[in-house]
């Protein structure tokens, strides 16, 4: 709750450095999910994955001051420049109330590898091996896109309230 006031980076550079900070986070979390992922009963990923993803999807939105609170408390100007930004870039989860059903939207488009992490299950220690390496990289990548989508949002709306 700290970070409840966290205002949208005022420049480039903390748009790199707010960016940076929440890949480190993508992969600690990623990380975390690979050792949730390495457990040989089928299904425990899933649900962590979904409750990492939930969190982490929240906590980069207010990283970048893009969480629905923050979003509502910009001036009606930059409000407006931001929910443009987030419908015109594709952030599908940046200034949103993020909720596990839309997650689990989102972890749907890797439902190729989720399916093969569950499958390695069932084949020891190289199957848990192998869904602990498919879950790292596809919790990092879906991260990784989420950061991306919020930083470009931030810097649509920083161009546009330095063209104010």
């Amino acid at each position: 709750m700290g970070n409840e006031w966290t205002v949208l980076p005022s420049n480039e550079a903390d748009i790199d450095v707010v960016r940076e900070r929440c890949r480190r986070l993508v992969r600690r979390r990623a990380a975390v999910s690979a050792g949730v992922a390495a457990v040989p009963i089928p299904g425990v990923d899933v649900l962590s994955d979904l409750r990492l993803f939930t969190q982490l999807i929240d906590e980069v939105n207010q990283e970048f001051g893009l969480s629905p609170a923050q979003i509502e408390r910009m001036q009606p100007k930059l409000k407006l420049i931001a929910y443009e930004a987030v419908v015109s870039l594709g952030g599908m989860l940046v200034g949103k109330v993020v909720t596990r059903e839309l997650v689990a939207a989102v972890l749907k488009r890797s439902a190729g590898k989720i399916a093969a992490k569950q499958a390695g299950k069932l084949v020891p220690i190289a199957g848990q091996i192998a869904s602990a390496t498919i879950g790292f990289f596809a919790f990092r990548q879906i991260g990784y896109q989420h950061v991306e989508a919020c930083a470009k949002v931030a810097r649509h709306v920083l161009a546009g309230a330095e063209n104010r």
